[in-house]
Formats: C-alpha cells, structure tokens, sequence
C-alpha cells in the first residue's frame, strides 16, 4: 500500500479521536487500530514500534492520573478517599498537594489521557505500516529538504528499538542476559554507536547520489507568496471552527491552499530531484485514505450539530452529546449508530490490503531461527 495512504488513514483517525472523549468509543477505536496493525504490518524494523507507542500510550494514561490524584483539583462530590494536604508557601498559591480523591475529577482526567493515548497510538499506527522510505520517495520536490528532516525524525524510534534489539541479542549470544541498571550501560553506548554509523551511511548515500541538488536560484517573490498564503489558509481555518464566518473563512481557506500550491510548485522547479520507480496512487489506498477522512467527518459533523435544531427522531439516532458523556455528574457512556460506522471505518483497511509478505533480514534473525539451523549444519556434515 501507499504510505501517505496509511498516514492519511492515520491522520483522520486522530482528528476524529481529538472530537470526543466518550471511553468505549475511545477503547473501540484503539481496539480496531491495534487490530489493523497486527494483521497488515510488516516485518520490516519499523513495523515494530507500535509495543513502544502501547507502552507510551499507558505512561500517559498512569502519568495523568497520578498527578491528577496528587494535585487534586476539588472537583465533584463523590470521595473514594483523601490524601494529607500538605500546606504550600504563598507564592504558590491556587496549587493543592493532597487532599479529597473524587471519582468526578479522575474519570474527566481518565477521559482526557484517554484520548490523548489513542491520538498516540494512531501515530504510531502509521509508524507500523508506512514505509518512510517509500514516503520520502512520494513528496513533492520543494518540500524534500524538509520532509527528509521528517522522516528521519519518524524512522528514529523504529531504528532505536531495532538497535536494541540487535545488541540484547548480542549479548544473549555471548552468555549476557542480565536486565538490571548496569546492562543499561552496557546496552546504551553500542545503541548510540550503531545510530551514529547509521547517520553516516545515510548521509554519505544522499551525497554520493546528488540528493536534492539545485540548478539556479529560486523564483522571486516565491517566499512571500508561500507564507502568505499559509497565514491566509491559517486564519481561514480559525474563523471556520471558532467563528460564524464561514463564507469569508471558505474564501480565504481556497485561496491559502491555492497560493501554497502555486508556491511549491515553483520552489519546485529549483530542485533536480528524479525518483526511481514512483510508487503508483491505486484505487485501494485512495479508498483508505478516503476512509480515514471520513472518520474525521463525523466526529467533527455531530460536533458541529445542534441538538435544539433536530427532529426527536434523528437527535435520538445520531446523538451528538454521546461524544462528551458528563462527568459531573457521573454517567454511563452509550455508543450511538454513527460511532459504529466510524468503527467500521477504522477497519476499513483489512479488506482493502493484503498482508505484507516477510522479509527476512539479517537484523530479523532470532535465536530460536539460530538453533533451528544448527542442527542441519551438523546433519549435512555426517552425509558428508
């Protein structure tokens, strides 16, 4: 699949996650990008980022909560039990150390992380699936130099958790196991020798291959013309979701996103770049893309409704308010018709793509594949 298919997918999920904090919707929608993950990455070294985006996700949730149960914020009513408030000097004053736990402020706070840790996750979705290389391979020319600083951010986790693997395995192999603070030092300095060789090979390739060698100088008038067509398409945005306004912020949005098109296209011309093989725009990663999008349509379309404004009927079909279930007081969150679409629309990529076929690299090699080719070594060497 595309890439930018699986970032665009990626992407509109976590608007849609950012329109609602309702839990079950929130687990349902981790649950369906976990699934999506598993059964259509590959084995390819970033593949295998999405344990640390888990991980991350969970020390957000378990970071909010304890400082949620250590600050307090005297909110709601219902007590489950109370810390000694420890008194703060004056310059501190409208901060709270201790005091009464209410189940009112941890569910809010509970919904909050919640939904920041499957935003995460859904990034980290995108890490799992999507080649960076093949990424880096599919953006315009004027913005090279600075996807090439995006990608290698993106591709730093996933080469990280690799060279960790690859030492641990090493000193696996060596008789080594042992997992307390003195391995981390020992783990630590081969893991930045590996990443720093890395760099360096990378670097070396993009420059023996000319990487995004100019010819002549830049159109003039090309650098104002970008930034203020992004100022432009920027207000646009903020008078759309925030203000009344929407024809002036339609106008201004058309013409940002035109002047920001026009822009790169003639920064573009400076740029001898040439891509080798281009990676083609299907009809399958436009319908994963497509769906991602959707997912972000709804949310942000029961946001935008009215509930006064609807029939009895379609208010109790669609039900906007089942985005932001009350925590004051404390209520049962409920799912209504259109969340189970955007459920759907989550799995929508298992049966657009196939599983990816493996690849086995030296990097992916573990030691039960080591042991297994042990002993027909030893059997090739009797016949003989």
């Amino acid at each position: 699949m595309h890439p930018w298919a699986w970032w665009c997918w990626a992407i509109g999920i976590g608007i849609a996650v950012s329109g609602t904090t309702n839990p079950l919707l929130l687990a349902l929608i981790a649950t369906a990008i976990v699934t999506v993950v598993m059964l259509r990455r590959s084995d390819a070294p970033w593949a295998r980022s999405v344990r640390a985006y888990l991980l991350l996700s969970a020390f957000v949730i378990g970071m909010r909560m304890f400082f949620q149960i250590v600050l307090g914020s005297g909110r709601g009513e219902t007590v489950i039990f109370e810390l000694p408030r420890i008194p703060l000097p004056e310059w501190a004053a409208g901060i709270q150390l201790g005091g009464a736990v209410t189940a009112e402020a941890l569910t809010g706070t509970l919904y909050d992380a919640l939904r920041l840790a499957v935003m995460l996750l859904a990034i980290g979705a995108a890490n799992a699936l999507a080649n960076p290389r093949q990424a880096l391979r599919s953006v315009p020319a004027a913005l090279y130099e600075a996807s090439v600083a995006v990608v290698i951010a993106l591709s730093v986790a996933p080469q990280l958790i690799e060279s960790v693997q690859r030492v641990r395995r090493a000193r696996r192999l060596r008789g080594d196991s042992a997992t307390n603070l003195k391995a981390l030092a020992t783990i630590a300095m081969p893991v930045l020798a590996d990443a720093i060789d890395r760099s360096m090979a990378l670097a070396a390739g993009m420059e023996s291959r000319g990487f995004a060698r100019t010819r002549g100088l830049p159109t003039k008038g090309t650098l104002p013309l970008m930034l203020s067509s992004s100022m432009a398409a920027t207000i646009g945005v903020f008078l759309l979701l925030s203000t009344d306004y929407w024809q002036v912020a339609c106008l201004l949005l058309a013409a940002g996103l035109f002047g920001t098109v026009l822009g790169l296209r003639l920064a573009g011309r400076r740029l001898q770049v040439t891509s080798y093989r281009p990676l083609p725009w299907r009809g399958r990663d436009a319908l994963i893309a497509a769906s991602g999008v959707l997912a972000a349509v709804i949310v942000l379309g029961l946001g935008w409704l009215n509930p006064d404004l609807l029939s009895p009927t379609l208010a109790g079909l669609l039900d906007p308010a089942a985005l932001f279930p009350t925590t004051d007081p404390l209520s049962w969150p409920s799912v209504s018709l259109p969340m189970l679409v955007l459920i759907a629309l989550v799995l929508a990529p298992i049966p657009l793509s196939r599983a990816r076929a493996s690849v086995q690299t030296e990097s992916v090699r573990n030691d039960t594949q080591i042991r297994s080719l042990r002993p027909r070594s030893e059997r090739e060497l009797v016949l003989q």
